[in-house]
């Protein structure tokens, strides 16, 4: 087993190589948010679509451009509004009077980065067609099926502060995306070098082609590999139930919480934290790889009761009680 996991650990090296480079190269354009861009990374390398919560103007859109430019990605921005339609999305038949023929036209979804600009701005059946991508990776025009392209990550934002005209995403949908991360402001030093960076004599920087989207499907299956020890599965098994069956795990949450996480949590608490190890170079997985991406993939995934909303407490509170109450192995 020694010899499987150091074989393990030097593939993961050889593979991951191009991780610093990649960040350092967006890292051209945007300044700080560290934390966002290895997620946007581990979404790419798992599969795993991500929703985006916070305030304009905090790079959101210009971190996953930057992103899809530095890999080779087709990118595309997509501004949900209340008028979008199904079709304005996936696309639709075009009668051809000549041929008197139906001609599909494929709608903006055939792209290998999707970034749905305030997703919970559009009807219910748009969002659906959107999600129904995400998990089927593949969109139905007319009697056709058409596969998306690999690889296809979806990046969905949401606006905190402005809820008036919004149709918020049922907690089904909400459970597809991999993670929900939050975006904070910059620092005031980085805010000062982002002031620098953008307003000077040379304009926006730009970031250039580091590494092929092949390479990104390659070290997708690196990460599969990475290795998982029996005890760090219990442990988020442990985690995910704690959010269930809080009273198992010695945790008080008597009428705090109405509904604890999915299976699907589990599921992508372990590929996060195989994503995590492989960004940090390693080929196996520590219980410190779960903490780290425990908060982001749980947060979403937490539906707390109307006693814990008036009492302000958070799904971000919740979930830290759920750490701090199950063992570490």
């Amino acid at each position: 087993m020694t010899t499987d996991i150091q074989a393990v650990n030097e593939r993961v090296q050889a593979e991951s190589a191009f991780v610093e480079r990649l960040l350092g190269e967006v890292r051209k354009v945007i300044v700080g948010q560290t934390h966002l861009l290895e997620r946007l990374l581990m979404g790419l390398l798992t599969q795993g679509h991500i929703l985006l919560e916070g305030v304009p103007g905090l790079a959101k859109t210009l971190s996953v451009r930057s992103f899809a430019g530095a890999v080779d990605l087709q990118f595309r921005r997509l501004q949900f509004t209340p008028d979008l339609l199904p079709a304005d999305l996936t696309g639709t038949l075009i009668f051809h009077p000549k041929e008197g023929t139906l001609v599909p036209r494929k709608g903006p979804i055939f792209a290998q980065v999707i970034l749905a600009d305030e997703i919970n701005r559009a009807p219910a059946k748009v969002q659906s067609a959107l999600l129904e991508a995400m998990q089927e990776r593949q969109v139905t025009i007319g009697d056709v099926t058409y596969p998306l392209p690999d690889p296809f990550l979806v990046l969905a934002t949401q606006n905190p502060i402005e809820q008036e005209g919004t149709y918020p995403l049922p907690e089904a949908q909400v459970d597809r995306f991999m993670m929900k991360v939050i975006v904070g402001y910059p620092s005031r030093e980085e805010e000062r070098e982002i002031l620098d960076r953008m307003t000077g004599e040379a304009g926006e920087p730009q970031v250039t082609r580091v590494i092929r989207p092949e390479e990104i499907v390659r070290a997708r299956a690196v990460v599969r590999g990475v290795y998982v020890d029996d005890r760090i599965k219990d442990y988020a098994v442990n985690l995910v139930d704690a959010t269930r069956e809080p009273a198992r795990h010695g945790l008080d949450l008597a009428g705090l919480v109405r509904f604890g996480a999915s299976p699907r949590a589990t599921l992508y608490l372990v590929l996060a934290a195989k994503a995590h190890a492989f960004i940090r170079r390693r080929g196996f997985v520590t219980p410190e790889d779960v903490k780290a991406v425990g908060p982001d993939v749980l947060r979403h995934r937490v539906l707390l009761s109307y006693e814990a909303e008036a009492e302000e407490i958070t799904p971000e509170e919740i979930v830290r009680r759920v750490f701090d109450a199950v063992e570490v192995p």
